[in-house]
């Protein structure tokens, strides 16, 4: 079974490693006997399925998700049923390394406008004038 990222790149469900476990807050007995909590854990850095350029962009989306040894973990426990935290945790990672495939548009420089130096500059002198006047106060006698 695989998961389908974009049209052509894909995920070997192998590569995913879920661990259930119990979820926290309230909940009654039922939060105590099951464990409907599950979490997910992907190695990015040893992926074969991803290319160079999206491990590096995905490691710095991940952030604190992600570990030294560069495993993504991701924890759901927002649903009772542990179908529906799989799903939830499936869709975060999907949309996560979604957005890891978008190549970030290169920044174009560009150089002031001759006006906009200008305005800038009588802004300048402007303020000059006015901290100069300022001064201490010299009286003639």
């Amino acid at each position: 079974m695989t998961l389908e990222i974009t049209s052509w790149l894909r995920i070997d469900e192998d590569e995913l490693v879920w661990k259930a476990t119990r979820a926290s807050g309230p909940g009654g007995q039922h939060v105590n006997k099951t464990s409907t909590a599950l979490e997910l854990r992907f190695d990015v850095r040893n992926s074969p399925s991803l290319p160079e350029d999206v491990k590096a962009r995905l490691e710095k989306l991940a952030g604190s998700r992600l570990t030294q040894d560069g495993v993504l973990i991701l924890f759901a426990q927002g649903s009772r049923s542990q179908e529906m935290n799989r799903q939830d945790a499936q869709a975060r990672l999907v949309d996560l390394i979604r957005r890891a495939t978008e190549k970030p548009k290169p920044r174009k420089a560009t150089k002031p406008t001759y006006s906009s130096k200008l305005k800038r500059l009588e802004g300048k002198a402007k303020r000059g004038t006015v901290k100069s006047g300022r001064g201490r106060v010299k009286f003639d006698d």
